[in-house]
Protein backbone atom coordinates (compact mmCIF):
# COMPACT_ATOMS: atom_id res chain seq x y z
CA UNK A 1 0.00 0.00 0.00
CA UNK A 2 1.36 3.44 -0.89
CA UNK A 3 1.94 6.11 1.72
CA UNK A 4 -0.82 8.22 0.17
CA UNK A 5 -3.34 5.37 0.22
CA UNK A 6 -2.41 4.44 3.78
CA UNK A 7 -2.93 8.00 4.95
CA UNK A 8 -6.20 8.28 3.03
CA UNK A 9 -7.45 5.21 4.84
CA UNK A 10 -6.44 6.79 8.15
CA UNK A 11 -8.21 10.07 7.33
CA UNK A 12 -11.49 8.29 6.59
CA UNK A 13 -11.37 6.77 10.09
CA UNK A 14 -10.09 9.90 11.81
CA UNK A 15 -13.36 11.80 11.96
CA UNK A 16 -13.92 11.19 15.67
CA UNK A 17 -11.83 10.21 18.67
CA UNK A 18 -12.00 6.77 20.23
CA UNK A 19 -13.02 5.81 23.72
CA UNK A 20 -16.12 6.38 25.84
CA UNK A 21 -17.70 9.81 25.61
CA UNK A 22 -19.34 11.41 28.65
CA UNK A 23 -23.10 11.64 28.35
CA UNK A 24 -24.35 15.15 27.47
CA UNK A 25 -25.33 17.57 30.20
CA UNK A 26 -28.43 18.80 28.41
CA UNK A 27 -30.69 17.23 31.02
CA UNK A 28 -28.97 19.27 33.76
CA UNK A 29 -29.13 22.55 31.84
CA UNK A 30 -32.15 24.79 32.09
CA UNK A 31 -34.16 24.94 28.83
CA UNK A 32 -32.91 27.82 26.72
CA UNK A 33 -29.76 28.35 28.76
CA UNK A 34 -26.52 28.76 26.76
CA UNK A 35 -23.95 26.03 26.29
CA UNK A 36 -20.99 26.79 28.58
CA UNK A 37 -17.52 26.40 27.08
CA UNK A 38 -14.34 26.81 29.12
CA UNK A 39 -10.88 27.53 27.68
CA UNK A 40 -8.07 26.06 29.78
CA UNK A 41 -4.35 26.60 29.49
CA UNK A 42 -1.24 28.75 29.72
CA UNK A 43 -2.75 31.84 28.16
CA UNK A 44 -2.41 35.51 29.03
CA UNK A 45 1.16 35.09 30.30
CA UNK A 46 2.73 37.00 27.37
CA UNK A 47 3.71 33.95 25.31
CA UNK A 48 2.84 35.11 21.80
CA UNK A 49 2.34 31.62 20.37
CA UNK A 50 0.08 30.43 23.19
CA UNK A 51 -2.04 33.56 22.99
CA UNK A 52 -2.37 33.12 19.21
CA UNK A 53 -3.98 29.73 19.87
CA UNK A 54 -6.61 31.05 22.26
CA UNK A 55 -7.25 34.01 19.94
CA UNK A 56 -8.01 31.63 17.07
CA UNK A 57 -10.36 29.61 19.28
CA UNK A 58 -12.21 32.67 20.59
CA UNK A 59 -12.59 33.92 17.01
CA UNK A 60 -14.06 30.57 15.95
CA UNK A 61 -16.52 30.36 18.85
CA UNK A 62 -17.59 34.01 18.50
CA UNK A 63 -18.11 33.71 14.74
CA UNK A 64 -19.65 30.26 14.32
CA UNK A 65 -21.13 29.52 17.75
CA UNK A 66 -22.16 32.99 18.98
CA UNK A 67 -24.73 31.66 21.44
CA UNK A 68 -22.24 29.82 23.64
CA UNK A 69 -21.02 31.29 26.92
CA UNK A 70 -17.20 31.38 27.05
CA UNK A 71 -14.87 31.77 30.00
CA UNK A 72 -11.31 30.72 30.83
CA UNK A 73 -9.07 29.26 33.51
CA UNK A 74 -5.53 30.31 32.65
CA UNK A 75 -2.19 31.62 33.85
CA UNK A 76 -2.94 35.26 33.02
CA UNK A 77 -6.65 35.84 33.67
CA UNK A 78 -6.52 39.64 33.78
CA UNK A 79 -4.90 39.83 30.35
CA UNK A 80 -7.45 37.40 28.88
CA UNK A 81 -10.36 39.33 30.41
CA UNK A 82 -9.09 42.60 28.96
CA UNK A 83 -8.27 41.24 25.52
CA UNK A 84 -11.30 39.05 24.80
CA UNK A 85 -13.96 40.46 27.16
CA UNK A 86 -14.64 37.06 28.76
CA UNK A 87 -14.59 35.96 32.39
CA UNK A 88 -11.34 34.32 33.49
CA UNK A 89 -9.91 32.90 36.71
CA UNK A 90 -6.36 32.03 37.73
CA UNK A 91 -5.11 28.53 37.00
CA UNK A 92 -3.09 28.30 40.21
CA UNK A 93 -4.09 29.25 43.74
CA UNK A 94 -0.47 30.20 44.53
CA UNK A 95 -0.71 32.95 41.91
CA UNK A 96 -3.47 34.70 43.83
CA UNK A 97 -0.83 36.33 46.03
CA UNK A 98 2.70 35.74 47.26
CA UNK A 99 3.09 35.37 51.00
CA UNK A 100 6.39 35.95 52.83
CA UNK A 101 8.09 32.98 54.44
CA UNK A 102 10.97 30.52 54.43
CA UNK A 103 11.82 27.97 51.75
CA UNK A 104 10.09 25.26 53.81
CA UNK A 105 6.99 27.44 54.06
CA UNK A 106 7.00 27.98 50.31
CA UNK A 107 7.31 24.23 49.66
CA UNK A 108 4.45 23.47 52.04
CA UNK A 109 2.35 26.16 50.41
CA UNK A 110 2.98 24.62 46.98
CA UNK A 111 1.86 21.21 48.21
CA UNK A 112 -1.25 22.62 49.84
CA UNK A 113 -1.84 24.74 46.76
CA UNK A 114 -1.74 21.66 44.53
CA UNK A 115 -4.52 20.02 46.54
CA UNK A 116 -6.57 23.21 46.55
CA UNK A 117 -6.04 23.63 42.82
CA UNK A 118 -7.25 20.09 42.14
CA UNK A 119 -10.52 21.00 43.86
CA UNK A 120 -10.69 24.39 42.12
CA UNK A 121 -10.15 22.86 38.67
CA UNK A 122 -12.77 20.17 39.31
CA UNK A 123 -15.29 22.72 40.56
CA UNK A 124 -14.68 24.97 37.55
CA UNK A 125 -14.88 22.09 35.05
CA UNK A 126 -18.16 20.88 36.55
CA UNK A 127 -19.86 24.15 35.60
CA UNK A 128 -19.19 23.63 31.87
CA UNK A 129 -20.61 21.51 29.09
CA UNK A 130 -17.16 21.28 27.52
CA UNK A 131 -13.64 22.51 28.22
CA UNK A 132 -11.19 23.11 25.38
CA UNK A 133 -7.40 23.22 25.50
CA UNK A 134 -6.66 25.07 22.24
CA UNK A 135 -3.32 24.56 20.53
CA UNK A 136 0.15 24.93 22.07
CA UNK A 137 2.65 22.18 22.88
CA UNK A 138 0.80 20.96 25.97
CA UNK A 139 2.04 17.36 25.53
CA UNK A 140 5.69 18.23 24.84
CA UNK A 141 8.84 18.50 26.94
CA UNK A 142 10.93 20.42 24.40
CA UNK A 143 11.42 23.19 26.97
CA UNK A 144 11.94 22.76 30.74
CA UNK A 145 8.83 21.63 32.62
CA UNK A 146 8.07 20.05 36.00
CA UNK A 147 5.27 17.53 36.58
CA UNK A 148 3.71 19.46 39.46
CA UNK A 149 2.75 22.23 37.09
CA UNK A 150 0.64 22.18 33.95
CA UNK A 151 0.84 18.38 33.31
CA UNK A 152 -0.92 17.72 36.64
CA UNK A 153 -3.43 20.50 36.07
CA UNK A 154 -4.47 18.94 32.77
CA UNK A 155 -4.79 15.61 34.58
CA UNK A 156 -7.01 17.24 37.23
CA UNK A 157 -9.16 18.65 34.43
CA UNK A 158 -9.53 15.40 32.49
CA UNK A 159 -10.31 13.43 35.64
CA UNK A 160 -12.98 15.96 36.58
CA UNK A 161 -14.36 15.75 33.05
CA UNK A 162 -14.94 12.02 33.43
CA UNK A 163 -16.46 12.42 36.90
CA UNK A 164 -18.82 15.26 36.00
CA UNK A 165 -19.58 14.37 32.36
CA UNK A 166 -17.83 17.46 31.01
CA UNK A 167 -16.28 16.95 27.59
CA UNK A 168 -12.57 17.80 27.51
CA UNK A 169 -11.11 18.49 24.07
CA UNK A 170 -7.41 18.83 23.26
CA UNK A 171 -7.65 20.81 20.05
CA UNK A 172 -4.75 20.87 17.62
CA UNK A 173 -2.10 20.37 20.29
CA UNK A 174 1.58 19.48 20.03
CA UNK A 175 3.11 16.34 21.53
CA UNK A 176 6.54 14.77 21.65
CA UNK A 177 8.86 12.30 23.31
CA UNK A 178 9.05 12.69 27.09
CA UNK A 179 11.79 11.02 29.13
CA UNK A 180 10.76 12.28 32.57
CA UNK A 181 8.59 9.51 33.98
CA UNK A 182 6.19 11.62 36.06
CA UNK A 183 5.51 14.01 33.19
CA UNK A 184 5.03 11.15 30.73
CA UNK A 185 2.62 9.40 33.14
CA UNK A 186 0.52 12.54 33.49
CA UNK A 187 0.45 13.16 29.74
CA UNK A 188 -0.55 9.56 28.99
CA UNK A 189 -3.52 9.73 31.34
CA UNK A 190 -4.57 13.07 29.88
CA UNK A 191 -4.77 11.34 26.50
CA UNK A 192 -6.74 8.40 27.91
CA UNK A 193 -9.24 10.55 29.82
CA UNK A 194 -9.86 13.32 27.28
CA UNK A 195 -12.97 13.18 25.10
CA UNK A 196 -11.57 14.58 21.86
CA UNK A 197 -8.03 15.03 20.58
CA UNK A 198 -6.43 16.47 17.47
CA UNK A 199 -2.81 17.33 16.75
CA UNK A 200 -0.97 20.02 14.85
CA UNK A 201 1.33 17.60 13.02
CA UNK A 202 1.71 13.92 12.28
CA UNK A 203 4.89 13.74 14.39
CA UNK A 204 2.85 14.62 17.50
CA UNK A 205 0.39 11.80 16.94
CA UNK A 206 3.18 9.36 16.09
CA UNK A 207 5.05 10.14 19.32
CA UNK A 208 1.97 9.12 21.31
CA UNK A 209 1.39 6.01 19.23
CA UNK A 210 4.96 4.92 19.93
CA UNK A 211 4.15 5.06 23.66
CA UNK A 212 1.35 2.53 23.12
CA UNK A 213 -1.53 5.01 23.26
CA UNK A 214 -4.58 4.47 21.07
CA UNK A 215 -4.55 7.56 18.86
CA UNK A 216 -5.24 5.95 15.48
CA UNK A 217 -8.58 7.75 15.14
CA UNK A 218 -7.29 11.14 16.29
CA UNK A 219 -7.08 13.65 13.40
CA UNK A 220 -4.24 15.94 12.40
CA UNK A 221 -4.83 19.56 11.39
CA UNK A 222 -2.64 22.64 10.86
CA UNK A 223 -1.68 24.81 13.82
CA UNK A 224 -4.55 27.05 14.94
CA UNK A 225 -2.47 30.15 14.16
CA UNK A 226 -3.07 29.44 10.47
CA UNK A 227 -6.69 30.45 11.10
CA UNK A 228 -5.77 33.99 12.16
CA UNK A 229 -6.26 36.69 9.53
CA UNK A 230 -3.02 37.88 7.96
CA UNK A 231 -2.34 41.53 7.05
CA UNK A 232 -2.05 42.55 3.43
CA UNK A 233 1.63 42.14 2.67
CA UNK A 234 4.18 42.33 -0.10
CA UNK A 235 7.56 40.67 -0.38
CA UNK A 236 9.09 43.10 2.14
CA UNK A 237 12.51 44.71 1.92
CA UNK A 238 14.91 42.10 0.48
CA UNK A 239 17.80 43.81 2.29
CA UNK A 240 16.14 43.48 5.70
CA UNK A 241 16.32 40.17 7.55
CA UNK A 242 14.10 39.25 10.48
CA UNK A 243 15.99 37.34 13.17
CA UNK A 244 13.82 35.71 15.81
CA UNK A 245 15.68 34.96 19.04
CA UNK A 246 14.94 33.44 22.43
CA UNK A 247 16.62 32.81 25.74
CA UNK A 248 17.35 29.21 24.75
CA UNK A 249 18.59 26.93 27.55
CA UNK A 250 17.91 23.45 26.20
CA UNK A 251 15.06 21.02 26.69
CA UNK A 252 13.62 19.33 29.75
CA UNK A 253 16.53 16.86 29.94
CA UNK A 254 19.27 19.50 29.59
CA UNK A 255 18.66 21.72 32.60
CA UNK A 256 22.13 21.22 34.04
CA UNK A 257 23.72 22.34 30.78
CA UNK A 258 21.37 25.28 30.33
CA UNK A 259 23.95 28.05 30.69
CA UNK A 260 26.42 26.29 28.40
CA UNK A 261 23.75 25.76 25.74
CA UNK A 262 22.66 29.37 25.98
CA UNK A 263 26.22 30.65 25.58
CA UNK A 264 26.88 28.46 22.55
CA UNK A 265 23.60 29.41 20.85
CA UNK A 266 24.08 33.11 21.51
CA UNK A 267 27.67 33.13 20.24
CA UNK A 268 26.63 31.62 16.90
CA UNK A 269 23.70 34.02 16.54
CA UNK A 270 25.98 36.99 17.22
CA UNK A 271 28.35 35.82 14.47
CA UNK A 272 25.47 35.40 12.04
CA UNK A 273 24.04 38.86 12.75
CA UNK A 274 27.49 40.40 12.27
CA UNK A 275 27.77 38.61 8.91
CA UNK A 276 24.42 40.04 7.85
CA UNK A 277 25.57 43.54 8.79
CA UNK A 278 28.93 43.11 7.04
CA UNK A 279 27.02 42.20 3.86
CA UNK A 280 25.06 45.46 3.95
CA UNK A 281 21.80 43.96 5.22
CA UNK A 282 19.55 45.44 7.88
CA UNK A 283 18.41 43.28 10.82
CA UNK A 284 15.12 43.35 12.72
CA UNK A 285 15.25 41.33 15.95
CA UNK A 286 12.02 39.62 17.08
CA UNK A 287 11.09 37.84 20.30
CA UNK A 288 8.44 35.23 21.13
CA UNK A 289 7.72 35.95 24.79
CA UNK A 290 6.49 39.43 25.63
CA UNK A 291 7.17 38.93 29.36
CA UNK A 292 10.78 40.04 29.06
CA UNK A 293 12.35 36.57 29.12
CA UNK A 294 13.97 37.05 25.70
CA UNK A 295 14.94 40.70 26.16
CA UNK A 296 18.42 40.02 27.54
CA UNK A 297 19.33 37.98 24.44
CA UNK A 298 18.24 40.88 22.23
CA UNK A 299 20.27 43.32 24.33
CA UNK A 300 23.40 41.16 24.15
CA UNK A 301 23.17 40.90 20.36
CA UNK A 302 22.71 44.67 20.02
CA UNK A 303 25.71 45.31 22.29
CA UNK A 304 27.82 42.87 20.26
CA UNK A 305 26.94 44.67 17.03
CA UNK A 306 27.83 48.05 18.53
CA UNK A 307 31.18 46.73 19.80
CA UNK A 308 32.17 45.34 16.40
CA UNK A 309 30.63 48.22 14.39
CA UNK A 310 30.82 51.32 16.61
CA UNK A 311 30.01 53.69 13.73
CA UNK A 312 27.07 51.71 12.40
CA UNK A 313 23.82 53.62 11.99
CA UNK A 314 21.62 52.39 14.88
CA UNK A 315 18.70 51.95 12.48
CA UNK A 316 20.57 49.13 10.72
CA UNK A 317 20.00 46.67 13.58
CA UNK A 318 16.91 47.23 15.73
CA UNK A 319 14.73 45.35 18.17
CA UNK A 320 11.10 45.39 17.04
CA UNK A 321 8.68 45.39 19.99
CA UNK A 322 5.81 42.91 19.69
CA UNK A 323 3.19 41.87 22.24
CA UNK A 324 0.85 39.71 20.15
CA UNK A 325 0.80 37.47 17.11
CA UNK A 326 -0.84 40.30 15.16
CA UNK A 327 2.06 42.58 16.10
CA UNK A 328 4.47 39.87 15.03
CA UNK A 329 2.78 39.47 11.64
CA UNK A 330 2.97 43.21 11.02
CA UNK A 331 6.64 43.24 11.99
CA UNK A 332 7.50 40.23 9.82
CA UNK A 333 5.65 41.73 6.85
CA UNK A 334 8.35 44.42 6.57
CA UNK A 335 11.28 42.01 6.10
CA UNK A 336 12.33 40.00 3.07
CA UNK A 337 13.39 36.81 4.87
CA UNK A 338 13.45 35.33 8.37
CA UNK A 339 15.79 33.22 10.50
CA UNK A 340 14.11 32.24 13.77
CA UNK A 341 14.19 29.79 16.64
CA UNK A 342 10.84 30.14 18.43
CA UNK A 343 8.20 27.92 16.86
CA UNK A 344 5.57 30.62 16.35
CA UNK A 345 8.15 33.07 14.97
CA UNK A 346 8.90 30.43 12.33
CA UNK A 347 5.21 29.73 11.77
CA UNK A 348 4.41 33.44 11.44
CA UNK A 349 7.08 33.89 8.76
CA UNK A 350 5.89 30.84 6.84
CA UNK A 351 2.26 31.97 7.12
CA UNK A 352 3.28 35.23 5.43
CA UNK A 353 5.17 33.27 2.73
CA UNK A 354 8.55 34.66 3.79
CA UNK A 355 11.62 32.57 2.87
CA UNK A 356 12.54 31.18 6.29
CA UNK A 357 15.25 29.22 8.07
CA UNK A 358 14.09 27.40 11.19
CA UNK A 359 16.64 27.00 13.96
CA UNK A 360 14.96 23.96 15.45
CA UNK A 361 14.96 22.88 19.09
CA UNK A 362 12.15 20.34 18.61
CA UNK A 363 10.70 17.94 16.06
CA UNK A 364 7.73 20.31 15.76
CA UNK A 365 9.95 22.75 13.83
CA UNK A 366 11.05 20.03 11.43
CA UNK A 367 7.47 18.80 10.96
CA UNK A 368 6.24 22.32 10.22
CA UNK A 369 8.98 23.01 7.67
CA UNK A 370 8.36 19.67 5.94
CA UNK A 371 4.60 20.28 5.85
CA UNK A 372 5.22 23.66 4.23
CA UNK A 373 7.43 22.09 1.55
CA UNK A 374 10.78 23.53 2.68
CA UNK A 375 12.44 20.85 4.88
CA UNK A 376 15.92 21.70 3.58
CA UNK A 377 15.89 24.98 5.52
CA UNK A 378 15.96 23.45 9.00
CA UNK A 379 19.02 23.92 11.19
CA UNK A 380 19.20 22.14 14.55
CA UNK A 381 20.00 24.46 17.45
CA UNK A 382 22.00 21.65 19.10
CA UNK A 383 24.51 21.82 16.24
CA UNK A 384 24.08 25.48 15.37
CA UNK A 385 27.00 26.63 13.25
CA UNK A 386 27.08 30.16 11.87
CA UNK A 387 29.23 29.15 8.88
CA UNK A 388 26.70 26.55 7.74
CA UNK A 389 23.85 28.94 8.56
CA UNK A 390 25.43 31.50 6.22
CA UNK A 391 25.49 28.95 3.40
CA UNK A 392 21.84 28.08 4.00
CA UNK A 393 20.91 31.75 4.02
CA UNK A 394 22.71 32.40 0.73
CA UNK A 395 20.72 29.57 -0.84
CA UNK A 396 17.55 30.98 0.72
CA UNK A 397 18.18 34.32 -0.98
CA UNK A 398 18.96 32.73 -4.35
CA UNK A 399 15.69 30.78 -4.28
CA UNK A 400 13.51 33.44 -2.67
CA UNK A 401 11.01 33.73 -5.54
CA UNK A 402 10.57 29.97 -5.81
CA UNK A 403 10.19 29.62 -2.04
CA UNK A 404 7.51 32.29 -1.84
CA UNK A 405 5.46 30.39 -4.43
CA UNK A 406 5.87 27.11 -2.55
CA UNK A 407 4.81 28.73 0.72
CA UNK A 408 1.83 30.50 -0.85
CA UNK A 409 0.55 27.17 -2.18
CA UNK A 410 1.09 25.51 1.19
CA UNK A 411 -0.75 28.30 2.98
CA UNK A 412 -3.77 27.83 0.72
CA UNK A 413 -3.87 24.16 1.77
CA UNK A 414 -3.45 25.03 5.47
CA UNK A 415 -6.29 27.54 5.32
CA UNK A 416 -8.69 24.94 3.96
CA UNK A 417 -7.64 22.28 6.44
CA UNK A 418 -7.90 24.45 9.54
CA UNK A 419 -11.51 25.25 8.59
CA UNK A 420 -12.04 21.50 8.71
CA UNK A 421 -10.80 21.45 12.32
CA UNK A 422 -13.44 23.96 13.34
CA UNK A 423 -16.17 22.14 11.41
CA UNK A 424 -15.27 18.88 13.13
CA UNK A 425 -15.18 20.54 16.53
CA UNK A 426 -18.63 22.03 15.96
CA UNK A 427 -20.05 18.61 15.14
CA UNK A 428 -18.41 17.17 18.25
CA UNK A 429 -19.55 19.89 20.67
CA UNK A 430 -22.59 21.50 19.05
CA UNK A 431 -24.29 18.84 16.90
CA UNK A 432 -27.65 20.64 17.06
CA UNK A 433 -26.29 23.86 15.52
CA UNK A 434 -23.03 23.10 13.68
CA UNK A 435 -22.65 26.57 12.19
CA UNK A 436 -18.99 26.18 11.29
CA UNK A 437 -17.93 25.81 7.65
CA UNK A 438 -17.29 22.38 6.25
CA UNK A 439 -20.63 20.77 5.43
CA UNK A 440 -21.37 17.15 6.14
CA UNK A 441 -18.91 14.63 7.54
CA UNK A 442 -18.57 13.06 4.10
CA UNK A 443 -17.89 16.46 2.52
CA UNK A 444 -15.29 17.26 5.17
CA UNK A 445 -13.53 13.94 4.63
CA UNK A 446 -13.41 14.52 0.87
CA UNK A 447 -12.15 18.05 1.46
CA UNK A 448 -9.36 16.85 3.74
CA UNK A 449 -8.30 14.14 1.32
CA UNK A 450 -8.09 16.59 -1.57
CA UNK A 451 -6.08 19.08 0.45
CA UNK A 452 -3.72 16.52 1.98
CA UNK A 453 -2.92 14.87 -1.33
CA UNK A 454 -1.67 18.08 -2.93
CA UNK A 455 1.83 19.21 -1.99
CA UNK A 456 3.62 22.23 -3.42
CA UNK A 457 5.96 21.49 -6.29
CA UNK A 458 9.30 23.23 -6.48
CA UNK A 459 8.01 25.45 -9.28
CA UNK A 460 5.03 26.52 -7.19
CA UNK A 461 2.41 24.27 -8.79
CA UNK A 462 0.48 21.64 -6.81
CA UNK A 463 1.15 18.07 -7.83
CA UNK A 464 -0.34 14.75 -6.74
CA UNK A 465 1.51 13.18 -3.87
CA UNK A 466 3.65 10.16 -4.68
CA UNK A 467 4.57 7.23 -2.44
CA UNK A 468 7.75 8.83 -1.12
CA UNK A 469 6.57 12.41 -0.64
CA UNK A 470 6.17 13.95 2.82
CA UNK A 471 2.69 14.68 4.17
CA UNK A 472 1.15 18.05 3.41
CA UNK A 473 -0.95 17.73 6.57
CA UNK A 474 -0.22 20.11 9.44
Amino acid sequence: MTVANARNRDVVHNARSPGPTPQPKAARREPGSPIKIGLFGKYGAANIGNDASIEAMVNYLSTYEPDVLIDAMCTGPEAIKARFNIDAVALQWSHLGELPGSRATAAARKSIGLVIDAVRVASWARRHDAVLIPGTGVLEASLPIVPRSFPYYMLFLCTAGRLFRTKVALVDVGAGAVSQRAVRWAYDWVIRLSTYRSYRDEASRESLRERGLDVASDPVYPDLAFALPAPAIGPGDPQTVGVGVMDYRGNNDERRRGEQLRASYLAEMKRFVRWLVDGGRNVHLFIGDANGSDDEVVREILVDVRVHHPRLDPSRVVAVPVTSFSDLMRAVSDVGSVVAVRYHNVLCALKLSKPTISISYSTKHDALMADMGVPEFCHAVATLDSTRLVRQFEELERRSGELRRILADSNAVKSRLVEGQFAELSRELFPASCHAPGGSAAELTAHRLAAQNAVPAKDGAAVPEGPTEGAADG
